[in-house]
């Protein structure tokens, strides 16, 4: 089922038949002026499906592998924490 584009004034005045058309898969674009605002997806796609479908329609780029934590870019060598010297400089 292809996605939808519904607009906010439109979708209020919708509302159940845009639910019902979620529920039977389908996936609503909510947009205002024209640009999108939100989008209404079935619940019972697990994470994987949604992160697929994310990567089909270019939103997000990911190889399907665990995220490495990095190492941290900097050390900090005196006293102050990077939060204390931020507050200092502010005042």
């Amino acid at each position: 089922m292809p996605e939808r584009q519904v607009g906010v004034r439109q979708l209020k005045s919708t509302l159940s038949e845009c639910v019902r058309e979620v529920k039977a898969g389908g996936t609503i674009v909510v947009t205002e002026h024209g640009r999108p605002v939100a989008r209404i997806i079935p619940e019972d796609t697990s994470l994987k499906e949604r992160l697929d479908a994310l990567v089909r329609s270019g939103v997000i780029l990911w190889n399907g592998k665990k995220f490495k934590p990095s190492k941290p870019v900097a050390r900090n060598r005196g006293p102050k924490q990077l939060s204390d010297l931020v507050i200092e400089d502010r005042r």
